[in-house]
């Protein structure tokens, strides 16, 4: 008889144990022993890794894959822009859509708090560290007209994840605060501004404040390319004090003009093509995606493409968290559905039933690892540099969305040193497991975690291997423990001072078995610090080293002894000192480390 071929079976990247048993057609209590075996302690309702139940498949005969992931031809934003561009010089199916609109400027401007000011809700405050760190995106009405806000983080270390947000937007509101004016990071987003040719409208902030100079702010918009329109130029501005609710009215009025005037428009018929602004894996819903629709309309039960991320939608969440049937253009939503968290920046297309090719992609990183080419080239990048030459510190990194993954590797990759360097074992979305736990122990790696949790299996995994899992809520305390490691790795180096010499003259004592000898001799140059280091120099020879346990002067003890006088002092070391010999008297201090 032939053998019979083990049992195929597919496996999420995490499963439940009861739903683990239900494949194997086992009983809960087997696997839970069969997990125990192995080391790993799991209730009836904990999840485990696509790994851990693999390895537990494989023992009990069956053989696993991971579920499937879609391999189409990617649509990027750059092919979404070329689309949108195409579909409004046709002309056909197009309705009027709502602007989408970002808000930009110096941290500390206020552009966090017009953005509370405009939707009546403390972001601030719920900010770990009062940055806004994930992308947010919701919508107001003013007259009858719907405008999207796209919320884009504003301290300066999170460049990249600005220009993100600025090309999603339509129209970029630039703050600029009266009592500071043009600051270094305006003029950034000023030129970006400028060369993507990205209808502006200015909102001069905190007009309230006596140090308030409109005059001076006007004129250094105009120094960097932004003229405004009662100074000659095209751009609109609103005078405004977001504290203070002042001109918010203004300014809202202000868009509506520029929305008019550029006529944006998009196709609703057709289907729905977005971009992910954020992801997140909840422990109920699973992978949640916020999505902005940029042209057709995002209905239930449809199939969607995000990157290399497949699923079907079974439920849409408008920007309140109220479900909605369907998303039409400029719609910010949550979507649940998709096999897994796709990649801030992909792009969501709608794929017909059956034109869906469901086959294995040909790259070993899992898509929710996976944060875009320029982050995994940074990664080998610091590997190779890493293996060869510079001392490692082993990070596994995970955080809750993809906007934080990107600004963690983004500022980290700042730190320059030719000693040290952060190599990163593994990176991704969702909560620590123990298959990072697995890695870490096999790595010597310290996981990192942001805004996430460790699995309960995968803490009791970490305290059994003794792995080091460190949480953060703010960004920047990450940082700096990462920096703190790095310059515990960093080679110690030592400045030295040298005090002055001394001629020994007369040899009073030898204690071998104290390992001292008490000579006397007389100051040549400089002075004789007590507790000092002291050298030993036979002509011009250093024949070795020790320390000054004691120092006298006329058999009184004494802090030092300059040059000229005669002394007798204690010397502990193992060189033999002779006659004639110079000690030289000095101090080694530990250069403070930094990167």
């Amino acid at each position: 008889m032939p053998e019979k071929s083990p049992k195929k079976i597919s496996l999420p990247p995490s499963i439940t144990v009861k739903k683990f048993s239900e494949l194997l057609d086992l009983p809960v209590n087997i696997t839970i022993s069969e997990l125990m075996k192995n080391g790993i302690l799991a209730t009836i309702n904990e999840p485990i890794d696509f790994e851990t139940a693999s390895i537990i498949a494989n023992d009990l005969g069956y053989e696993t894959e991971e579920t499937t992931e879609i391999s189409e031809k990617e649509m990027t934003l750059e092919k979404l822009i070329e689309i949108l561009k195409h579909e409004k010089e046709s002309g056909e199916n197009l309705k009027k859509r709502p602007p989408v609109v970002t808000i930009l400027g110096h941290v500390d401007h206020g552009k966090t708090t017009l953005l509370d000011t405009i939707r009546k809700t403390n972001v601030a405050a719920k900010e770990s560290g009062g940055i806004t760190q994930h992308i947010n995106a919701y919508q107001v009405k003013k007259k009858g007209e719907l405008i999207t806000f796209v919320d884009t983080p504003g301290h300066e270390a999170f460049s990249a994840m600005r220009e993100r947000g600025v090309s999603l937007a339509d129209i970029a509101i630039l703050v600029v605060a009266a009592d500071d004016g043009v600051r270094p990071q305006t003029k950034e987003v000023i030129q970006y501004l400028l060369e993507k040719k990205i209808p502006v409208v200015v909102a001069i902030n905190k007009i309230d404040k006596p140090e308030a100079n409109i005059q001076r702010v006007k004129q250094e918009l105009a120094d960097n390319g932004i003229l405004l329109e009662d100074w000659g130029g095209q751009v609109l501005y609103s005078k405004i004090s977001a504290k203070q609710n002042i001109g918010i009215d203004d300014l809202l009025d202000n868009i509506l003009l520029v929305a008019e005037v550029e006529d944006f428009k998009a196709d609703y018929k057709r289907d729905a093509l977005g971009i992910v602004l954020e992801s997140h894996l909840d422990p109920q819903k699973g992978p949640v995606s916020t999505i902005l629709i940029k042209t057709g309309t995002l209905k239930e039960g449809q199939d969607l493409v995000a990157g290399s991320v497949f699923g079907r939608v079974r439920r849409i969440d408008d920007f309140k968290g109220n479900k909605i049937s369907q998303a039409p253009p400029s719609t910010p939503a949550s979507i649940i559905g998709l096999h897994s968290a796709p990649n801030s920046n992909d792009i969501i297309q709608v794929v017909l039933d059956g034109k869906i090719k469901k086959d294995k992609l040909g790259t070993s990183e899992n898509s929710q690892d996976s944060i875009g080419a320029e982050a995994l080239t940074t990664q080998k990048i610091y590997k190779t540099i890493a293996d060869e030459k510079i001392k490692k510190l082993n990070v596994i990194l995970k955080s809750d969305v993809q906007g934080s993954l990107e600004a963690i590797q983004q500022i980290l990759s700042e730190i320059k040193s030719e000693e040290v360097a952060v190599s990163y074992i593994s990176f991704g979305v969702g909560n620590i497991t123990e298959s990072d736990v697995r890695l870490a122990g096999s790595s010597n790696a310290v996981i990192f975690g942001f805004n996430v949790n460790a699995t309960p299996v995968a803490k009791r995994m970490a305290e059994t291997s003794k792995v080091e899992i460190k949480n953060y809520k703010i960004i920047y305390e990450l940082v700096e423990e990462v920096k703190r490691r790095l310059i515990a790795l960093l080679p110690r180096e030592f400045e030295r001072t040298d005090f002055g010499k001394m001629k020994v003259l007369a040899i009073f004592r030898t204690d071998k078995e104290k390992k001292e000898m008490i000579v006397g001799g007389k100051v040549t140059n400089g002075k004789i610090a007590n507790e000092s280091l002291i050298e030993v120099l036979r002509g011009e020879i250093p024949i070795g080293k020790g320390t000054l346990k004691n120092l006298q002067q006329n058999k009184v003890n004494v802090n030092e002894v300059a040059s000229g006088n005669e002394c007798g002092i204690t010397f502990k070391g193992e060189t033999k000192i002779k006659e004639g010999d110079i000690l030289l008297s000095y101090k080694e201090e530990e250069k403070k480390k930094t990167l």
